[in-house]
């Protein structure tokens, strides 16, 4: 994750500096007080987005278009107005940048997932970028809800595609779109739960997991498994857990810029406090993808002379009966096409932006994993954080030094619950 994008950073830093402070060993966030939090709701409305979308479209005036559109998603605005702003950019769709085209079906996909098919699917039947593609598929199917079908009627573009876009990121986001069309059937997990957690998977490694469900818009949960292949306990002596959110502002598939945190294996290697405002003071779990580090790094072994990744050398991590299931090869391909700075983090961002979502009081990132954080709005001081408990279990279980796992069990329209799956660490 890019950490939000930067028109927010200052939209925070104007507000909020100097917001990062301690008092009595609490860490407290001033940008969580309430005068604060209104007004910088109200800034972004006034300047991110009126003022951005009431100056003319062009080449010049672009960055200020996708600034908007980016405001919008954050805070999930879809006034009337802006639908006209929308269809005056898709009037000239053809002729803008491939940032702006990528901003222009991510907004739609977020704030108006139907009312624009038919301007996208036109998109969708010319362009000849890879990433352009796949979005405006994935929204032509979003908006059908009958699965891939409408957006698969193109799908003979594909040849033509990979021969005009031929570049590895362009190969690995078609390959995704086309495995997503081929695996889009819940598959059994049984027997491959129970050995991904057994004690002696991945030995003398920390291992957190993140079990999620399919619908990203239901929190999952975190728990933790120490060096010796034990489950970290809670105070109580039950199975520690905290609730974690895989989900994106966008909720595009991982694959895909801003997408939802890929299923597979992520290197963990540490732990560090951000800079950003609006992932706050709390630590942060440092993870990497594939793509992103050394082969050497990755699979922890100096000995490994390969410098090119392939499929078979992140394999290496797999358990035999995970080998080909294709969801646990999300990271590796998600970084292939570009993805990259996906950490666990905690959460500044007000979330009463999402309420009375299926999420709330949860907040979603660019495509991280986010654990609720509680601020007052009174004094800014942190209240309540699944964050700090987090990386008190991960130290407790050896440090953050090992892999993060996300999984998806299945596709239930509810919270993942411990209770779900204590029968599989046993």
């Amino acid at each position: 994750m890019k950490h939000f994008k930067l028109f927010i950073l200052s939209i925070l830093l104007l507000f909020v500096l100097p917001a990062i402070a301690q008092t009595d060993g609490v860490p407290v966030f001033k940008g969580a007080v309430k005068a604060s939090r209104e007004k910088m709701y109200n800034y972004i409305i006034k300047n991110s987005i009126t003022q951005n979308l009431s100056l003319p479209l062009s080449d010049s005036t672009e960055a200020d278009w996708e600034d908007a559109f980016y405001a919008m998603e954050l805070i999930h605005y879809k006034e009337t107005w802006t639908i006209d702003k929308i269809k005056t950019a898709f009037d000239s769709v053809e002729k803008r940048s491939l940032g702006f085209q990528r901003t222009l079906i991510e907004v739609c996909y977020v704030n108006f997932p139907t009312q624009f098919k038919e301007e996208i699917y036109a998109l969708y039947g010319q362009t000849i970028n890879a990433k352009i593609f796949a979005m405006a598929a994935e929204y032509i199917a979003h908006a059908d809800k009958n699965g891939f079908g409408v957006a698969m009627i193109g799908m003979m573009r594909f040849p033509v595609l990979k021969m005009l876009d031929s570049s590895e990121k362009s190969k690995a986001i078609l390959f995704s779109l086309q495995s997503r069309i081929d695996n889009n059937v819940n598959k059994d997990l049984t027997k491959k739960l129970k050995d991904i957690f057994a004690s002696n998977y991945l030995p003398g490694n920390t291992i957190v997991y993140s079990i999620q469900r399919k619908d990203r818009n239901f929190p999952g949960i975190v728990i933790v498994k120490d060096k010796q292949g034990n489950f970290i306990k809670a105070d109580d002596g039950t199975i520690f857990s905290v609730p974690q959110l895989a989900r994106s502002i966008t909720n595009l598939p991982s694959y895909l810029t801003n997408g939802n945190t890929p299923q597979g294996i992520f290197r963990m290697y540490g732990f560090d406090v951000s800079k950003s405002p609006a992932l706050g003071p709390t630590q942060n779990i440092q993870l990497t993808m594939p793509f992103e580090t050394t082969i050497q790094h990755f699979l922890k072994d100096s000995s490994i002379t390969d410098t090119v990744w392939t499929e078979d050398l992140y394999k290496k991590l797999l358990p035999p009966s995970w080998k080909k299931y294709f969801p646990a090869y999300e990271t590796f391909y998600a970084s292939k096409a570009g993805r990259t700075e996906i950490i666990a983090h905690g959460t500044t961002v007000d979330p009463e932006y999402y309420k009375g979502l299926s999420y709330y009081p949860h907040t979603p990132t660019e495509g991280c994993l986010c654990t609720k954080e509680i601020w007052s709005d009174n004094d800014g001081k942190r209240l309540i954080s699944d964050q700090q408990k987090l990386v008190d279990a991960i130290k407790k279980g050896g440090g953050a030094d090992g892999y993060l796992i996300v999984i998806e069990i299945d596709d239930q329209q509810k919270p993942v619950s411990i209770d779900e799956i204590l029968g599989y660490l046993k």
